[in-house]
């Protein structure tokens, strides 16, 4: 039985030709919950099992960034313009206000978001965030991440380009042998995780349908990650704030995650202990029921 078969696929056209992509998953009609998934990602990036959202009348509207899936590339892009998209998914929907999720590199999209539309954000959660990073802080992380933002940092697109295409290569050939190949030196609770047949046919079908269209969307979005996020208004955030990290975490060093939350007067951090990336998977009742609680 195919676990995705009762998800909604939807997209609109955008001013500019563009195709923008999500899907409609958990209780369709209920509560609108605005989730943005990390990177690389998809509108499929969805749990295989999702009994957490419809026994909480979630209706789970889970986006794709430019580039990924059936979302049409928009080369050197920041944040703003996904912002937009989102807020047009929005009206779409005829939804004024939602609850917003994000994870990883979803992170700096709903910081974006709450900056640039904070009128349509009820309460926002980001869950193991990717934030700017200190030099000293890309030696704590997994090699892949650390390569790629660092010549992501210093505007080198073709080697970012260089740095994910053996792994792009990998996953493509095979996703759940090419993430166990990326996240080698990852703690041990990632690890654990990628076991776990219930993660892993959510994660195949997500990274699959990411890199539909290639690998160009991984490239852009690594690019305005790991530049000055000159398109996000920090000082404009108003939104009460969640961000949940781990101190094992070596996708994104939880030192960077405090020092960007000490800059947010709304947000605060709940640090989940010695725990690695994906620990959110498995707490995901206690921070939904956090976010939805605000």
């Amino acid at each position: 039985m195919d676990p995705f078969a009762d998800v909604l696929d939807e997209s609109l056209t955008r001013p500019d030709g563009r195709t923008v992509a999500w899907t409609r998953s958990g209780e369709i009609g209920g509560r609108p919950l605005l989730r943005l998934p990390g990177t690389p990602g998809s509108r499929y990036s969805l749990r295989a099992d999702r009994t957490v959202w419809h026994e909480r009348g979630l209706e789970v509207i889970t986006t794709e960034r430019p580039g990924f899936g059936r979302s049409t590339r928009l080369p050197g892009r920041g944040f703003t313009e996904h912002c937009d998209d989102l807020a047009a998914i929005l009206d779409h929907l005829g939804h004024d206000r939602v609850h917003l999720s994000g994870s990883s590199g979803g992170g700096p999209h709903v910081l974006a978001f709450a900056a640039r539309h904070p009128d349509r954000v009820i309460a926002a959660t980001i869950v193991v965030g990717s934030p700017q990073l200190n030099d000293d802080e890309y030696d704590e992380m997994i090699e892949l991440n650390a390569s790629a933002l660092r010549a992501a940092r210093d505007g080198r697109e073709d080697d970012v380009r260089a740095v994910l295409k053996p792994s792009y290569d990998a996953i493509a050939a095979g996703p759940l042998a090419g993430i166990e190949q990326a996240m080698a030196t990852a703690p041990a609770s990632d690890r654990e995780l990628l076991a776990d047949p219930v993660w892993r046919l959510g994660f195949a079908r997500g990274i699959g349908e990411a890199f539909a269209a290639g690998m160009d969307g991984w490239v852009d979005e690594t690019m305005a990650t790991g530049g000055d996020w000159r398109d996000i208004d920090l000082a404009a955030i108003r939104t009460s704030l969640t961000w949940w990290h781990g101190s094992a975490d070596r996708n994104c060093p939880i030192a960077a995650a405090r020092r960007l939350v000490d800059r947010l007067p709304t947000a605060t951090l709940i640090e989940m202990g010695a725990v690695g990336h994906f620990e959110p998977y498995r707490r995901e009742p206690q921070i939904l029921d956090e976010l939805l609680a605000r």
